[in-house]
């Protein structure tokens, strides 16, 4: 299996650092970074080939290598891109993002999800689950041709959700990982 994974935002947080948490010194772009290097290594633990790309760069609007050009063209089995929700200071949980709410990569969002809550609730039992989402107009979801989603880890503007992701980092990573073979494993099994 090949798994393309794409940290949130831009490497460095220049231009482009997605959402904070001032208060605590957070960056989405740093976060996401070193969510998507731990599921980079459980996916190779688990013989698994996977690329792994953080840009700003989503779909040729920029200079540099383009997510969804080098997705395609590695021939990605699936599409992940890791990153870390923000509203009010108030909103908490996961959310995953997929083109579809039908379909393979709603079926691997899924996945992920139901592993990504149910991990994270060991550690905060009142964690939100915020199910799918449908979000068609996401580069990263329209133009991959592989199934695709986007993980909304936690809220990083929400101090209880900001703990998680900076002490829990492993168990999201292992959480994402584990939801990928979840996934290759049900279809492999339907093949």
């Amino acid at each position: 299996m090949k798994v393309f994974i794409n940290p949130g935002h831009a490497p460095n947080g220049n231009p482009d650092p997605g959402a904070l948490n001032e208060y605590l010194g957070l960056r989405e772009c740093d976060i996401a970074l070193s969510i998507g290097d731990l599921v980079r290594r459980y996916l190779v633990k688990a013989v698994c080939k996977v690329k792994e790309l953080q840009s700003h760069n989503l779909a040729g609007e920029s200079a540099g290598e383009c997510i969804v050009q080098s997705a395609n063209d590695w021939q990605a089995d699936i599409f992940v891109s890791i990153h870390c929700n923000a509203a009010n200071t108030l909103a908490r949980g996961a959310e995953t993002l997929v083109y579809s709410l039908t379909g393979e990569g709603a079926a691997l969002g899924r996945f992920i999800q139901n592993q990504l809550c149910s991990t994270l609730q060991k550690f905060n039992n009142d964690f939100p689950d915020r199910g799918l989402k449908c979000r068609p107009l996401l580069a990263v979801l329209r133009g991959t041709t592989m199934p695709a989603v986007l993980v909304e880890t936690a809220f990083i503007d929400n101090d209880l959700d900001a703990l998680l992701l900076m002490n829990q980092q492993q168990d999201i990573a292992g959480a994402i990982a584990r939801g990928i073979t979840d996934y290759w494993q049900k279809n492999s099994r339907e093949e």
